[in-house]
């Protein structure tokens, strides 16, 4: 079976970086019903912690956190893979952008399970267009 890469959006919510800071934001989300493809979180310095939430119904996501009082803004492109798990699954998608010249923002990627892995894959706006094509993106 060969990699599923689609483009899917993306929304940052800034907290404070400190124990808790994010439990609105999850808990509106919970309550919610609202399903995630994929959160990655991480430090900013400042005191401020960054929380990328994928939601798989970007509707109901930015329903739940506004009722909730958290900011939410547009959102951005990024890239989701999903894929049987393998020696260098994620590289066939580095080697392919690296071959077309984009360069990769980010990426984080798990197994699974199933033997299966995901990844989230982050470029520079100018370069969705390219990545979507160079990947064969849906």
């Amino acid at each position: 079976m060969a990699d599923r890469i689609r483009k899917a959006r993306y929304f940052k919510v800034m907290v404070p970086n400190r124990a808790g800071a994010s439990a609105k934001a999850f808990l509106a989300l919970a309550e919610a019903r609202v399903n995630l493809l994929a959160f990655s979180g991480f430090p900013r310095g400042g005191g401020k912690a960054q929380l990328d939430f994928v939601p798989e119904n970007v509707a109901a996501f930015k329903r739940a956190l506004r009722k909730a009082g958290v900011s939410v803004g547009k959102g951005k492109v990024v890239f989701l893979v999903e894929g049987p798990d393998r020696p260098g699954a994620g590289w066939k998608v580095g080697g392919e952008l690296s071959q077309s010249r984009i360069n990769i923002t980010a990426m984080h990627a798990v197994v699974a399970g199933g033997k299966r892995y995901g990844a989230i894959l982050w470029v520079k706006p100018k370069d969705v267009a390219r990545t979507a094509k160079s990947l064969k993106a849906s």
